[in-house]
């Protein structure tokens, strides 16, 4: 017996060809979630390293062709950011700014994801004095490569939010239309 529209092909053949497709579109779907999983543990793992002023982090984050742009407006490459980071010295323990992310948005594009988030600089508390830095926030945008199966930082860009905007709302408030 054959279905209508595939005469001549056996029930078996169809049943077969709609579970491929079935697998096929599940294991598509299963692959982007994995991949959005991974950027964001990436970022999360990145930022805990950052705290920590890991040098080693860095280096596995940022790819080798790396445009980085600056909340102060100053561009730079991985090398840079890596001979800064071992020129400093031994990071303050505990770490000053603690960062964290918030409000990830990660969009694919094949082997290509742009990573949009709310970084959170937030000062640790040192005990005596805590919060006498306000806690700063900063708008990163991350454009990734999937190479050799590992997804790594080729463009980045980074806004310091104003001290007076805090939510959503006040920062696209503010943009001119």
């Amino acid at each position: 017996m054959s279905a209508p529209g595939n005469e001549g092909v056996p029930m078996n053949a169809i049943r077969r060809r709609a579970a491929t497709a079935i697998a096929l579109f599940t294991l598509c779907t299963s692959a982007a979630a994995s991949d959005e999983q991974q950027l964001t543990d990436l970022l999360n793992e990145f930022l805990a390293g950052a705290t920590r002023g890991d040098v080693a982090t860095h280096e596995r984050f940022w790819a080798d062709d790396l445009i980085y742009t600056s909340s102060s407006g100053v561009r730079t490459d991985k090398a840079r950011i890596v001979e800064g980071m071992r020129n400093a010295g031994a990071p303050a323990t505990p770490p000053a700014i603690i960062y964290t992310a918030d409000d990830i948005d990660v969009r694919l594009f094949g082997t290509t994801a742009i990573v949009a988030f709310r970084l959170v600089a937030t000062p640790a508390d040192s005990g005596e004095n805590t919060r006498a830095t306000p806690v700063t926030y900063y708008l990163n945008t991350g454009t990734f490569l999937k190479r050799d199966d590992q997804w790594r930082a080729v463009a980045w860009q980074a806004t310091r939010v104003p001290l007076n905007c805090r939510s959503h709302d006040q920062i696209f408030s503010r943009l001119p239309l």
